[in-house]
């Protein structure tokens, strides 16, 4: 009996999701240990533990929901690392490659099973699954590449978000194609009615959700600011979905509205742990619905399907992305990345199934074959982004030869005699900003570019730029490369920096070498090939990171200096992990005792003096401001706390908790136009407009214009003029003629003069706090 109990307790659902995860954290060992993309581990198990496999899962139903809610939360996270702007960007990759893409592919499938004999309406429906890819999969594989902002990777994410999109019109014309309904204006009315929830989800994005998710994280509760962000992903979905719209699309959307506002990262990274959880269920769930028995009895079919599958749609994206600008490399690439069949493919299916249609017009057969070459593709989409990647460079590799080929040799603005200069190879978004640097200070230089546009921009500045590919020995020859001091290789592709450092070092062995990495592996092969130095972007990061910590530890800049050597000294032995390294810092009691942090629009002390901040009644005393190169250290408390300053403090962290909400800022703040910001943190709050000014010149001021003085009240809570122009000021001081507040001569507009010089009222006094002096323009004397 306690066992039949014990048994009965446990719902079948639990055990389901128990085979579930285990299965999927194995898959993922396995895959870690093999070197595999875990993706291709969570197809195939659930391929094993499928019930046309070892039945392990019973309840599919619970897999399947679970696996939408993945899909979900993925699209929600790329969407956050997105946003309108970028969206707007990439618009003619979304619209003309997203949408020449679909056209071309349901075209050609359908030419081509049209021409085998299938009914046309087979073939539109058969072209419709085999156009959409998988936002899921290759989302998730530019995420763990690091390639979403990549030129592939953007190219590839515009067709995305146009099949995402299209979705709706594919899902309303699947009963067209079946004869059941949906009339020319049913459909319009549809696809009306889902861009009008589309817009009003982007209206929300600038409107409703910003002061939502400030108030929400104003609570401090990361509990309730997980379940808002989860409310937010999942009811934008729901919402879109009801309008006809594919829900991911909605997710997608709802990852956007959230971008929008300051807290876009926190938002990632609070949601991070239950997007892997669900997206790897869903990979799990695709790998459920393969029949083993049935691929291997259709085997030649299913091969068949897919290599059509990749050879079309490969052809297809490459033009569609040709036609939409982008080079023939990135256009490559980004077609093998896309080139397998997508998830929503399958509630397309599932749609047509329930009108009589099927994959390839084959009924029950067809069925099986789409859905078994449409888990190989997904398997092996990591090995076709691979694939991809490396003809992209191949492809640009002979790129760069035909525009060498192609490329005068000469350059207006080449000096015909180079020495002791520095040659910039390439003219990237980095070399540009050596340059800037390099002719500001007078140092000598040239520059050798493949790129027309790069070398045309730099002749219409007047810079000294040679065209032609710098890995070749001619070029550098022109360019003088044996007298010159220096080679500078400031970012290129690891393949080609390379070849440039190793042909470079042969021609010229007394020219100080000098390449950009952005791995210390990749920096390790540049030195082996002949850089004197490579400058890694990880390691650098490190002696950024560790500057900034030995900083607010308030260690003898001498000591930082010896320390910042010794890491550079150190190199990528740091990232061993067996390697022990000593760096002794002299530590003190009162370095404990002190938070440097920036002053920024919004927080409630920027803007104030530090006497008007009310740091001090939190217990909290500033040491050092720094703000434009200069510093002051144990600043008097009529000094201001600017925005951008960095301002050291001193508390004890008990103190600094406390008035924790005097650093905070608001989404208002974040969000407001520059001349607000800077008059809502200028406002002097102490200034009381409805009390009139007392003043009581020294019994022995000599001044000619007192008669003139009386009561005044202060027209406004700080400068007038600055007030209006969202300017900045020092001091304030208010005229005792007519109540005008301007601010001191110290301050940039230096408006309390001006306005004696435009209306003849000589008598001022201070209005800084615990100040009760006056001066006279007139007389030029203190009162």
């Amino acid at each position: 009996m306690p066992a039949l109990i014990a048994a009965e307790a446990v719902p079948e659902f639990l055990t389901d999701v128990c085979v579930l995860l285990a299965v999927a954290a194995a898959a993922a060992y396995a895959c870690h240990r093999l070197g595999l993309v875990p993706i291709v581990g969570f197809l195939l198990a659930g391929v094993l533990i499928g019930p046309n496999a070892l039945g392990l899962v019973r309840n599919q139903s619970v897999v399947e929901a679970a696996a939408e809610l993945g899909v979900l939360l993925l699209l929600f996270t790329i969407g956050i690392e997105f946003s309108l702007e970028k969206l707007a960007r990439i618009k003619r990759l979304i619209l003309v490659g997203g949408g020449l893409q679909v056209g071309f592919v349901t075209a050609a499938v359908t030419a081509l099973l049209v021409a085998f004999g299938a009914d046309w309406r087979a073939g539109v429906f058969s072209g419709f699954l085999a156009a959409l890819s998988s936002t899921a999969i290759v989302t998730k594989l530019l995420g763990d590449r690091a390639q979403t902002r990549g030129r592939e990777g953007q190219a590839a994410l515009g067709v995305l978000i146009l099949q995402d999109l299209a979705v709706v019109l594919m899902v309303l014309l699947v009963p067209v194609l079946a004869g059941r309904g949906g009339s020319a204006l049913e459909v319009a009315w549809a696809l009306g009615k889902a861009g009008l929830i589309i817009a009003l989800v982007l209206v929300c994005a600038r409107r409703v959700l910003p002061p939502v998710l400030e108030a929400v994280a104003r609570t401090c509760s990361p509990d309730l600011f997980l379940l808002t962000v989860i409310a937010i992903c999942i009811g934008t979905a729901w919402l879109v979905g009801m309008a006809g719209v594919s829900i991911a699309l909605g997710a997608f959307l709802a990852g956007l509205v959230v971008s929008e506002s300051p807290h876009g990262e926190h938002a990632f990274a609070e949601i991070l742990p239950l997007q892997l959880l669900f997206s790897a269920t869903f990979f799990v769930s695709i790998g459920l619905l393969l029949d083993v028995r049935a691929m291997v009895q259709n085997l030649p079919l299913v091969l068949l399907a897919a290599v059509a599958v990749v050879v079309l749609k490969v052809l297809a994206t490459t033009l569609a992305l040709r036609l939409a600008g982008e080079p023939l490399a990135v256009a490559g690439a980004a077609a093998l990345l896309v080139a397998q069949v997508g998830e929503f493919s399958f509630v397309l299916e599932r749609s047509g199934r329930s009108v009589g249609l099927s994959p390839l017009g084959m009924g029950e057969a067809g069925s099986q074959a789409f859905i078994a070459a449409t888990v190989i593709l997904m398997a092996l989409t990591p090995l076709l982004a691979s694939l991809g990647a490396r003809l992209g460079r191949r492809l640009a590799s002979a790129e760069r030869a035909r525009l060498e080929a192609e490329a005068p040799w000469a350059s207006a603005n080449l000096p015909e005699e180079l020495r002791d200069h520095v040659v910039v190879a390439g003219y990237g978004r980095a070399a540009r900003a050596l340059v800037r640097v390099l002719r500001g200070s007078q140092i000598p230089f040239a520059i050798v570019t493949l790129s027309p546009d790069g070398a045309r921009e730099a002749e219409r500045e007047g810079l000294p730029v040679l065209r032609g590919d710098y890995a070749k020995r001619h070029i550098l020859e022109k360019l003088g490369l044996e007298r010159a001091k220096l080679l500078v290789v400031p970012d290129d592709e690891q393949q080609v920096a390379q070849r440039v450092v190793a042909v470079a070092r042969a021609m010229a062995p007394a020219t100080r070498i000098v390449a950009r990495a952005a791995t210390r592996e990749e920096a390790a092969s540049l030195e082996k090939a002949g850089a004197d130095r490579a400058i890694s972007a990880e390691l650098e990061a490190i002696v950024g990171l560790f500057d900034d910590v030995l900083r607010s530890y308030e260690i003898a800049p001498e000591q930082i200096l010896g320390h910042e050597a010794t890491l550079r000294r150190e190199g990528y032995e740091l990232f061993a992990p067996s390697r022990a390294l000593s760096l002794p810092c002299e530590l003190t009691g009162d370095c404990f005792k002190t938070r440097t942090l920036r002053v920024r629009a919004g927080m409630p002390i920027a803007g104030r003096t530090i006497a008007e901040s009310g740091l001090a009644q939190r217990g909290i005393r500033v040491r050092r401001i720094g703000a434009g190169g200069e510093r002051s250290d144990d600043p008097p408390g009529e000094m201001r706390l600017a925005i951008d300053s960095e301002v050291t403090f001193a508390a004890t962290p008990e103190a600094f908790l406390e008035g924790a909400d005097l650093f905070r800022t608001s989404a208002r703040d974040a969000t407001a136009a520059p001349g607000e910001i800077a008059s809502r943190a200028m406002t002097a709050e102490w200034i009381d407009t409805t009390r009139p000014i007392v003043f009581a010149p020294r019994p022995d001021a000599e001044c000619s214009h007192l008669d003139l003085v009386h009561e005044v009240k202060p027209a406004t809570k700080g400068c007038a003029e600055c007030l209006a122009s969202g300017s900045r000021w020092v001091h304030l001081r208010v005229c005792l003629a007519c109540g005008h507040v301007g601010c001191c001569d110290s301050s940039p507009g230096r408006h309390a003069s001006a306005h004696y010089r435009s209306t003849g009222h000589p008598v001022m006094r201070s209005l800084e706090p615990g100040e009760a002096w006056g001066w006279c323009h007139a007389d030029g004397i203190a009162l």
